[in-house]
């Protein structure tokens, strides 16, 4: 395989094929890649040596989905130069989606209880019943509970036999889980991370797993739960009242998720403590990918975050370009616009041109 080849397999962010009524069986030796007819072809990605395509989520001010866009509504830039949309698609398609969920210690109780629940609807009443799942947790230690599958009884009875306990190894979970998510069989490709807590166990350099996100195809999305006491006032009934810390509003509103917490400065973890969430950490990993990370305050939130997700992967562009990068092992900037200013777009920032 050319250098070039291998640059497009690990920037594609959609993949060759996707077909109506039908999806290509996992590739192996002996089985042939399936072809489209003219009958049963709805749209056609052609990856060639140099394409690379890109996952657009699009946003009015208020954060709700834009649909109905057209290719003409959209410009591409890579390395601040435009470039010619060349393959261009509106419509849903499957999805690989691991899962990645923290059972460490201070996971018991509400909190488990509370992921178990958003879990369950997300896999059994928001997914499509052709996406593919799998299940990691990890405590001190990653462990995969359940590989590929798109039986959701299945992710459902492992996500059940979980129990709680130990330390948090982010890290080495999204390590593992990002070479997986590579080996799905669907075109569009994503990670879902799930935590309340700071990595405190891992021997993955997060610098290196910045890199092998940004080598990868895969959507990074994460849900960070905030933990933190709140502080409390007097009331004229004599009792003490929740008071929510303070802290500028989100710069970005995403649609279909739970009450933003306070947002915590890049570069420190919440509150200065080391077992809170560290949203920072967690941004490094989902930002580059085009996907994004949300926090709430409240395990119970976790639902509408879960179904925000859910509603996301069901409502993006796909754009392909020819680059015109050369396979020099240099990060190639991305940037996508949309034509009318008062919406948002969210985009992979790049990708690394392998050689």
């Amino acid at each position: 395989m050319s250098a070039r080849v291998t640059l497009a397999v690990l920037a594609v962010v959609t993949a060759p094929i996707v077909l109506a009524g039908q999806q290509p069986p996992r590739a192996t030796d002996s089985t042939p890649a399936p072809v489209a007819t003219d009958e049963d072809q709805r749209f056609v990605f052609r990856t060639g040596v140099d394409l690379i395509n890109v996952t657009a989520t699009v946003t009015d001010a208020r954060g709700r989905f834009v649909g109905g866009l057209t290719q003409a509504d959209f410009t591409i830039y890579e390395d601040g130069t435009e470039v010619d949309i060349t393959q261009f698609s509106n419509e849903r398609v499957p999805v690989s989606l691991g899962i990645a969920l923290d059972t460490s210690g201070s996971m018991e109780g509400r909190k488990m209880d509370a992921a178990r629940s958003a879990l369950d609807r997300f896999l059994f009443d928001l997914l499509a019943p052709d996406d593919e799942i799998f299940l990691y947790e990890f405590n001190y230690t990653p462990e995969l509970l359940q590989d590929w599958t798109a039986d959701r009884d299945r992710v459902s009875s492992a996500l059940r036999r979980i129990r709680p306990r130990g330390g948090t190894a982010l890290y080495d979970a999204v390590a593992e889980s990002v070479p997986r998510v590579a080996d799905g069989q669907h075109a569009k490709k994503a990670l879902l991370i799930i935590s309340d807590g700071n990595d405190t166990n891992s021997e993955t350099d997060v610098e290196a797993l910045r890199e092998l996100i940004r080598e990868s195809e895969a959507l990074v999305y994460a849900i960070g739960i905030d933990g933190a006491p709140r502080r409390t006032g007097w009331n004229p009934r004599g009792r003490s009242v929740p008071i929510p810390s303070p802290g500028p509003p989100s710069p970005f509103p995403f649609p279909g998720g739970g009450r933003s917490a306070p947002q915590i400065p890049r570069g420190g973890v919440a509150g200065g403590q080391d077992d809170r969430v560290n949203a920072s950490a967690l941004r490094d990993l989902t930002d580059d990918s085009g996907g994004r990370t949300e926090i709430v305050r409240d395990a119970g939130d976790l639902d509408p975050a879960t179904a925000g997700i859910a509603s996301e992967l069901s409502q993006q562009y796909y754009l392909g370009y020819v680059s015109p990068a050369e396979a020099d092992g240099q990060w190639h900037a991305i940037r996508v616009e949309v034509r009318n200013s008062a919406y948002r777009v969210r985009a992979r920032r790049g990708y690394t041109a392998s050689p």
